[in-house]
């Protein structure tokens, strides 16, 4: 993990979040290309550049000052400390990333299109609309951090994801017992969690996947140029750790008197097809919950052996692929 100093332009790598001295504070934002990346603030530092510098960009300046005015002495931009010359530091980093922001001391979400005036919960404000709620990586970087401060585009105080709980649940739809950490993403439906990313947006499209694999504690490799089969290897991964039916809960709800003829020609869902195709299929799917396996049985009047080492979705699937 590389890691801005605060002291000075200077990026120095640790191989292990609980070795850096004092703890770390991450900012969290929405790219506004160009960002300075890893190379140049290498260039920069090599320069022997001070972070008043001109060339040093208003974001990075910002960031520091604030870890600092919080006597924070590091501080991690993804933008500019990942590698991304380096798959392998790019695919650790992307594996990591929820941990790490859940490790931080303290979470800066700069909302670059909030000014200081907003009143943050009039219908349409800034704040209601900004881009930082419609991106799919902020979804874990709203989610993970212990101590979430928002930032307005001066970098002036706007509030905590604590004191704002009950408006950032409005907006987004997440649970203020989970924004609050009084409730476990683990007791949180599959469907749930998958619903929160449904309105979001990624610039690539295998990041809808990459973006969501710490909220379901998942690692995988990063394939940049595999598609939507990332979203669909994150579901796979997601079946094997997780009993939980709501998986496979997405699509249009059909109406109970729906002629079978009309399966897959009318509602554009491929019979047969057991994964989402994105993130975006389970919009309407917020209100699904599990069943326990003994309650299956129950309502089918029959009796559902697991093989051990099996989760009740992988049973599912075997049936579903031998129908």
């Amino acid at each position: 993990m590389w890691l801005l100093s605060t002291a000075q332009l200077k990026l120095v790598h640790f191989d292990r979040v609980d070795q850096v001295p004092g703890g770390y504070a991450i900012l969290s934002h929405v790219w506004q290309y160009p960002e300075q990346s890893f190379q140049d603030v290498q260039e920069l530092h090599s320069a022997g550049a001070p972070y008043d510098d001109a060339r040093v960009s208003p974001k990075i300046r910002g960031g520091v000052n604030a870890a600092k005015t919080h006597g924070i002495d590091w501080l991690w931009i993804d933008a500019s400390c990942i590698d991304k010359t380096s798959s392998a530091e790019l695919s650790e980093a992307i594996n990591s990333m929820f941990s790490w922001y859940a490790e931080a001391q303290i979470c800066y979400a700069y909302l670059q299109d909030v000014p200081d005036s907003c009143t943050l919960d009039s219908p349409g404000s800034a704040f209601r609309t900004s881009r930082w709620f419609t991106r799919g990586w902020t979804l874990q970087e709203l989610i993970a951090p212990r101590y979430l401060i928002f930032m307005s585009s001066e970098w002036t105080y706007l509030g905590t994801k604590a004191s704002l709980a009950p408006l950032l649940s409005d907006i987004t739809g997440i649970d203020m017992e989970v924004l609050t950490k009084r409730r476990e993403l683990q007791h949180v439906s599959v469907a749930r969690r998958m619903s929160w990313a449904s309105k979001r947006q990624t610039t690539r499209v295998e990041d809808e996947a990459y973006s969501l694999m710490g909220l379901f504690g998942i690692t995988m490799p990063t394939i940049y140029g595999e598609g939507r089969e990332a979203f669909r290897r994150l579901q796979k991964e997601i079946m094997k750790r997780w009993s939980d039916q709501t998986l496979f809960a997405w699509g249009q709800v059909l109406p109970p008197d729906l002629p079978r003829t009309s399966l897959g020609r009318d509602i554009g869902n491929p019979i047969g097809t057991l994964f989402a195709p994105s993130p975006h299929a389970f919009v309407d799917s917020a209100d699904y919950r599990s069943i326990p396996p003994c309650r299956i049985a129950s309502a089918t009047n029959s009796s559902i052996q697991v093989p051990e080492g099996d989760t009740v979705c992988e049973v599912m699937l075997r049936i579903k692929t031998c129908d």
